[in-house]
């Protein structure tokens, strides 16, 4: 027996294998998307899966409806900005709005071990309804179970929602075009740095709190500034922002070239990545988004998003590139230039 398995630690960024899913396959990187291509996508493969987008946009009876599903399976349940029921409505219904859709109503199904108090459920869906109804939407359906004692790690929960896509607007990761530019929404990695900090017990002159919010808004205020400008949106939640613009560049068959400098990360945050290992680049976030945008729609973007709260320090990080497709690349503070790959293990695992 290694040493490691003596101390009970795993490696974050296993050998791959075949035989057995790894933590890794959860980390939204490459064990992920090597997951999503040989085992799901070959079993449902459809056109509208095949977009590979945070929701599915179809149409019902003239309706564009989008719909999208998510599991959280946050540790700790609680945590500095938020918790277990607050992220579910705030992941779900920013999955809705990458893809320019206004939600509409939400599902949610909790998975709950045997033992756990009746007063952190309680706290839990008080949360999960008081972030619905501030994001102006309804639980309308959902499900619990039970599961024995050491099955569940406290409680899981799975949402599903429902929103509906403005008449013309078509969002989506295979949209980027050489020339467009990179918009960010505002600093990187306070979700994953306050998950992480309750873990190991890490206390700051200037505690960091989750960014976790609802961005619905924000994004309708994009759309009204450029309704034909925007080409695609994503949230950098697990994986961070490699992985989004990874996917992105991918998708689109497009290199891009980031600025390091134009992207903001937080001293306290910057500091604990620092202490811990970490690159803030692949560090989650759950009140961010990323935006590709035709250049000539930029800076009418970037002035609708610093309009808003949850944009005000909203940057132009970057430009979608011909050169190097399915490549991320940064030119670095020192003037080099380094690829910014997706992860093949999982930083932070249990953050969402």
């Amino acid at each position: 027996m290694s040493e490691e398995s003596k101390l009970g630690f795993s490696c974050p960024t296993p050998v791959a294998t075949k035989d057995t899913v790894l933590l890794g396959h959860g980390s939204g990187g490459k064990l992920s998307a090597d997951l999503i291509r040989e085992v799901f996508l070959p079993a449902f493969q459809n056109p509208i899966l095949a977009r590979l987008d945070d929701q599915a946009i179809i149409s019902v009876n003239g309706f564009r409806l989008a719909f999208t599903t998510d599991s959280f399976v946050v540790r700790p349940l609680f945590f500095p900005g938020g918790d277990i029921g607050s992220l579910a409505v705030h992941g779900t219904v920013n999955d809705l709005a990458m893809g320019g859709a206004q939600p509409l109503c939400l599902s949610a199904a909790f998975i709950i071990e045997e033992g756990l108090p009746m007063e952190t459920l309680s706290q839990v869906v008080n949360s999960l309804h008081r972030a619905a109804e501030n994001a102006g939407v309804q639980v309308v359906t959902g499900d619990t179970k039970v599961v024995e004692k050491g099955s569940g790690d406290g409680l899981f929960i799975n949402t599903s929602g429902l929103g509906i896509v403005p008449d013309g607007l078509c969002l989506s990761a295979d949209q980027a075009r050489p020339g467009d530019r990179i918009l960010l929404s505002g600093p990187l990695g306070e979700h994953g740095i306050a998950i992480m900090a309750v873990r190991e017990g890490l206390e700051f002159d200037s505690p960091v709190r989750s960014d976790s919010a609802a961005l619905h808004e924000l994004v309708a205020a994009m759309v009204a500034a450029a309704p034909t400008g925007i080409r695609c949106m994503r949230d950098p939640t697990r994986g961070g922002l490699s992985s989004a613009l990874n996917e992105i560049a991918a998708q689109s068959r497009v290199g891009m070239l980031l600025d390091e400098k134009a992207i903001e990360v937080r001293e306290e945050v910057k500091g604990a990545c620092e202490l811990l290992g970490l690159d803030p680049l692949y560090v989650a976030n759950e009140g961010k988004l990323v935006a590709i945008v035709a250049p000539e729609f930029a800076e009418r973007v970037l002035a609708a998003m610093r309009s808003h709260p949850l944009g005000e320090r909203a940057e132009v990080i970057g430009t979608v590139t011909e050169s190097h497709p399915g490549v991320v690349a940064m030119r670095t503070l020192i003037g080099t230039t380094r690829i910014v790959d997706m992860l093949a293990g999982d930083q932070l695992p249990r953050i969402c």
